[in-house]
């Protein structure tokens, strides 16, 4: 029995006192209506119109369910609401996984992205490294990641994937840091800082794959899981380390350089399980596609006129001008090698 839809009928009925009326409000012809209030009365076990007279009346019990029907009918709208929003992974909490490096203002530009799109959502954000989000996915113990690919096969959904341009972190002081650019067969005899294989096996290979297969043996490679540590590394070592231009601007004494060859792309996207996947794992999926191939929220876009480029304070403006990017499009997040590599000077964001 619908006893919504029944109390809606009574509760028309118990207004006009008529059921011709009352059939024309609610848009059905009278008998149907006349039978659903009989069949509620027996569900109730009580009448509730008097219709000994020409013009029926509330019995005491159609007068308490007259009083209570507004109360019941709203709680079950709530019910109704709250059930789709449930549906549509607006409420509830997501268990979500992120790469221990994602900065902060990244993970501040996610939640304020997430709770505007689903206010009443609660997110669960840990701290995982891609491995150990796999692992937690397959045993269900997490509802959608945000990880590097390659992805290994299995039955996990792809969200977005942004690509973001690596370069190459030195020492401010280094020689090749006066470069515009680095080609890879140029770190020979550095060592190579980069995360543990353990966090993210295939694309830990295919980065060692890249360099030998562009000329670059690393003479040793060191691994670190903290962007602190790795730039210590950098900035105490002969080493150099794979990294995104904003992890330069952690450090003021740390260069980020182009590659002169584009091999170096990092691939990162949202992935959730194929079955029985939390309503709300597309949408987390998409507004961390969109802040990640956004500007970086760190570093204002344009700076305004009269200030100083990130550590000009320090370090004094190049005495070269800048060649201006090349036009046309490009992939989310990279950025634009500048030609003639040979000239000296760093480039801005070094």
């Amino acid at each position: 029995m619908d006893l919504a839809r029944h109390l809606r009928q009574f509760v028309v009925v118990a207004e006009e006192l008529h059921f011709g009326r009352a059939a024309e409000l609610l848009g059905i012809a009278q008998p149907p209506l006349s039978q659903s209030i009989q069949r509620l009365e027996r569900e109730l076990g009580v009448q509730l119109f008097d219709r000994s007279r020409r013009q029926i009346s509330l019995t005491t019990a159609g007068q308490l369910l007259l009083a209570e029907a507004p109360t019941l009918l709203a709680a079950e709208e709530r019910i109704r609401i709250v059930m789709r929003k449930a549906r549509d992974g607006e409420i509830g909490t997501l268990r979500a996984g992120v790469p221990p490096e994602t900065p902060a203002v990244t993970l501040q530009a996610l939640l304020r992205g997430l709770a505007a799109r689903a206010p009443g959502l609660d997110v669960d954000l840990q701290e995982l490294t891609s491995a150990e989000q796999f692992r937690m996915l397959a045993e269900a113990r997490l509802d959608v990641g945000l990880v590097h690919h390659p992805v290994p096969a299995g039955a996990l959904r792809i969200g977005p994937v942004v690509e973001i341009r690596l370069g190459v972190l030195l020492p401010r002081a280094s020689p090749l840091a006066r470069l515009r650019e680095v080609a890879l067969a140029d770190l020979a005899g550095h060592d190579l800082v980069i995360f543990p294989r353990a966090t993210a096996p295939e694309w830990h290979d295919q980065v060692l794959d890249v360099c030998r297969r562009h000329g670059f043996t690393p003479r040793r490679v060191r691994h670190a899981g903290n962007p602190e540590f790795l730039l210590g590394l950098v900035l105490a070592r002969e080493c150099v380390a794979f990294e995104p231009e904003s992890t330069a601007r952690r450090e003021p004494r740390v260069a980020w350089r182009p590659l002169t060859e584009p091999v170096l792309d990092r691939r990162t996207s949202a992935v959730w399980p194929d079955r029985s996947a939390h309503p709300a794992a597309p949408t987390f999926a998409q507004v961390a596609a969109e802040i990640l191939a956004g500007p970086d929220p760190a570093v204002p876009t344009v700076l305004p006129a009269g200030q100083p480029r990130p550590w000009s304070v320090v370090y004094p403006p190049d005495d070269f001008p800048v060649t201006a990017p090349p036009t046309g499009p490009v992939r989310p997040g990279r950025r634009h090698a500048v030609a003639d590599r040979g000239s000296a000077g760093p480039t801005d964001g070094g």
